[in-house]
């Protein structure tokens, strides 16, 4: 059974920040966006976590292992470089979805994100680390077939983007609504989706809904471990022996048990 920690990542006060004391440029924001997307995904990645940018004002982190103290330091580290501040909600259940569900709540609680007296709120219980165990941890990722071949190399770059955009939409909207699973679009033709604990024929009817709903054709590749880190880097030793036997569905400790994935 899957454990997944969650931790929601929310501006303070950032939207009416952006107005005062008049409009700042867009250009601007974005950039400030971005660098602090790239401070976080480091901050907690270097404690084995996965950070996801969602709309970049709220960002979303799966955080087994890090605990009150390491949350408040990367707080504390975001204040030190910054013109804002976060706030921190965290929660954990064996569902993704439901462990963020209840981050955002204790967020909702201490106040709305648009009020100026609501600064580094720190809420929820961590796991504990006696509780923690090697599999605690589910990640698929999720990797469009030939997405070279079919759209880089034969359509313009924005209509490429839709294509993919469609897969991952429509990926998102069915990992959550079947699986109480969050998806996140990282880049190129890449999905990571945080998810409990699934077997192989759930995520193969993932794919063929996918294939069937906007016929974008996917393949995956899932891993488990005690840390976001470790299960992610298990799932993407899936997904190149995906790649490798031209499978849909791979998942990591089935490879052990078979010895497949001894090369990696």
């Amino acid at each position: 059974m899957t454990s997944t920690q969650v931790t929601l990542i929310q501006i303070d006060n950032y939207g009416p920040w952006t107005v005062t004391p008049e409009p700042r440029r867009e250009v601007d924001l974005q950039t400030l966006q971005s660098r602090l997307y790239a401070d976080l995904s480091q901050l907690f990645g270097n404690r084995e976590g996965y950070v996801f940018f969602t709309r970049f004002d709220n960002m979303i982190a799966v955080t087994n292992g890090l605990d009150r103290d390491a949350h408040a330091l990367i707080q504390e580290s975001v204040r030190n470089r910054y013109p804002v501040t976060i706030s921190l909600g965290v929660a954990v259940d064996e569902r993704p979805a439901a462990a963020l569900g209840r981050a955002s709540t204790l967020l909702q609680d201490a106040g709305s994100a648009q009020d100026e007296t609501r600064q580094e709120i720190l809420q929820g219980d961590p796991l504990p680390e006696a509780e923690r165990g090697p599999e605690d941890v589910q990640i698929a990722h999720f990797d469009v077939n030939d997405a070279t071949g079919k759209y880089t190399d034969q359509l313009n770059a924005f209509d490429t983007f839709i294509h993919i955009e469609q897969g991952y939409a429509e990926l998102m909207r069915y990992m959550r609504n079947a699986h109480d699973s969050l998806s996140f679009f990282v880049g190129g033709d890449n999905v990571i989706a945080v998810c409990p604990d699934l077997a192989e024929e759930e995520y193969r009817d993932a794919v063929d809904h996918v294939r069937d709903m906007v016929g974008v054709e996917l393949k995956v590749g899932v891993g488990r471990a005690r840390t976001a880190q470790d299960a992610g880097m298990q799932a993407k030793h899936a997904l190149e022996v995906c790649r490798e036997h031209r499978t849909d569905v791979e998942l990591d400790w089935r490879l052990e048990e078979a010895g497949a994935g001894d090369s990696f």
